[in-house]
């Protein structure tokens, strides 16, 4: 008898309370994690429109005009240096002196990024 009281070890009970609040935090964390990619995603897309933005003016300062491209693999094989992510949806449109683009992200929460260098630049996202 008094060698099962000096063993050393946990009790089943124990070890279910820790299963338990193991359990609970994953439920909690799981979703939040979800959350966080799709904001990453949509920060990846209003970062390739700011590039896109840029490689225009580059564009531009080399042949005095802009580029429309109707989607992300046409813009990087048009606009110099440009460099996209996978998930990019990107579409931009120019006039004589002034060009516009969105971006979206097939990951992200759905919103749309826009640029407009005739009204300021970026616009936001929406």
């Amino acid at each position: 008898m008094k060698a099962i009281r000096n063993s050393k070890g946990f009790t089943l009970i124990e070890l279910l309370v820790v299963v338990a609040i193991i359990g609970i935090l994953a439920a909690i964390a799981i979703p939040q994690f979800a959350a966080y990619r799709q904001r990453g995603f949509d920060a990846q897309a209003n970062s390739d429109l700011r590039n896109a933005a840029t490689a225009e003016e580059a564009y531009f300062a080399t042949n005095a005009a802009y580029k429309t491209c109707a989607d992300a693999a046409a813009c990087v094989t048009a606009l110099p240096g440009l460099k996209t992510a996978v998930e990019t949806n990107m579409k931009m449109t120019e006039t004589t002196d002034v060009f516009g683009g969105s971006t979206s992200s097939n990951k992200g929460s759905g919103v749309t990024c826009t640029w407009n260098s005739g009204t300021g630049g970026f616009k936001g996202c929406s």
